[in-house]
């Protein structure tokens, strides 16, 4: 699930960039407001994680713009600032959530579970296909009952298709989903991972357009 890390502080955005890598997450982190601002201008994100004091543009402004321009991505806000009237502001921008720093990890992994099944219309944290069960917070994938191994690229690869059941993503947008800045895509990555998982859960899970992308149908 591609996600933007808008943190200027170099250590609490290594720290979180690191750990949201390993549960699985492709960030990228800006630095500042305005490359900020341009990566939500060029790039598709799931997720945006958003600190409030940047240089450059605040992060206060960078909201106000980024749904000024109708964009509904799901928006985590970290901040020192803890006064209610803060909190408020940030909700009334636009904010989906508020955490306050210091936080822990894996609070802020389980807030962006929590919006990421708001904003797809989840009503329950298992992805269900069938005999097929994908648990987000446990990262486990269940067949029929049984525990199914997967590599972290498959795992997020079948999140995103199971997320967006009935629609069709094309290599270019999974590959944009599966891997953050500066992460080495080889040509037929995609192709690889789809066929390790309909290996490993069935052939007829995947269904490939030619020339179009892939889809998992909805059951």
């Amino acid at each position: 699930m591609r996600t933007l890390l808008v943190e200027d502080d170099p250590l609490l955005g290594d720290g979180i960039r690191a750990g949201l890598k390993q549960a699985g997450y492709a960030v990228d982190w800006a630095r500042d407001g305005q490359t900020a601002k341009l990566s939500l201008e060029s790039g598709d994100y799931a997720l945006l994680i958003l600190d409030l004091g940047l240089p450059k543009l605040s992060g206060m402004d960078l909201l106000k713009w980024l749904r000024a321009k109708g964009s509904s991505t799901p928006v985590l806000v970290l901040t020192a600032r803890d006064t209610v009237a803060d909190r408020v502001a940030g909700l009334d921008a636009g904010a989906d959530d508020y955490l306050i720093k210091p936080f822990d990890l894996d609070e802020l992994i389980a807030r962006l579970r929590a919006l990421s099944r708001r904003s797809s219309g989840q009503a329950t944290p298992l992805l269900r296909h069938g005999t097929i069960e994908l648990d987000p917070a446990a990262r486990q994938v269940r067949k029929d009952g049984r525990n199914v191994t997967l590599s972290a690229r498959e795992f997020a690869l079948l999140q995103e298709l199971l997320l967006h059941a009935g629609r069709v993503l094309s290599r270019e947008q999974l590959e944009e989903r599966l891997y953050g800045w500066g992460e080495e895509v080889e040509s037929n990555s995609v192709e690889v991972h789809v066929h390790h998982l309909r290996k490993k859960l069935g052939s007829a899970l995947i269904r490939t357009l030619r020339g179009v992308g892939y889809v998992i149908d909805k059951s």
